[in-house]
């Protein structure tokens, strides 16, 4: 019985955080941004195209780097990945669902083109086409790569590249919130 009940409570954790879809690939080689990294700082990193709202969230969301991952977390003491979400943008008086897949019937669909900081991308890291993670569009580089926060479930909340196999192969779409 106890075996059991370890077995479904750790299928529930592999499966609260991802699904495939084949996405937009890109030539950029990969790169992995971590919490350890020189981000520039947010004045510097934007265009004038980011509102003042936008910047705050990601201040809000940065100052969570480094924070452990927990299942069904929403405080600093560990986050799961919808938990960030909704923490960051309540903290900005913007209220989201509280499970990732709720929160992809939010807003309005953008195409991964169109992504500016502060949108939200949605994965599927099970495998399939059911939304299992989230992350908050942190900025897009010159070449177009773009970088985004989450909590990872081995990492922690942590700032990755769309442009990792990993991330490339889970994406299946983005939204706008804000």
């Amino acid at each position: 019985m106890r075996n059991a009940l370890f077995a479904i409570l750790a299928m529930l954790f592999l499966v609260s955080c991802g699904t495939s879809k084949k996405v937009v690939k890109r030539s950029i080689p990969t790169k992995t941004v971590a919490k350890t990294a020189n981000l520039k700082t947010l004045d510097s990193n934007f265009s004038g195209n980011v509102n003042s709202a936008i910047k705050e969230i990601l201040k809000d969301a940065e100052k969570y780097l480094g924070a452990p991952y927990k299942y069904g977390g929403n405080t600093s003491s560990g986050f799961d990945c919808s938990g960030f979400t909704v923490k960051v943008f309540d903290e900005n008086n913007t209220k989201l669902p509280r499970r990732s897949e709720d929160q992809s019937n939010t807003g309005k669909s953008i195409s991964i083109k169109e992504t500016k900081p502060g949108d939200l991308l949605f994965f599927a890291t099970a495998g399939g086409s059911k939304v299992t993670h989230v992350g908050i569009v942190h900025d897009i580089g010159n070449d177009g790569e773009v970088k985004f926060i989450h909590a990872s479930t081995s990492k922690g909340v942590i700032i990755s590249s769309l442009n990792e196999k990993y991330w490339n192969k889970a994406y299946l779409f983005a939204r706008r919130v804000l």
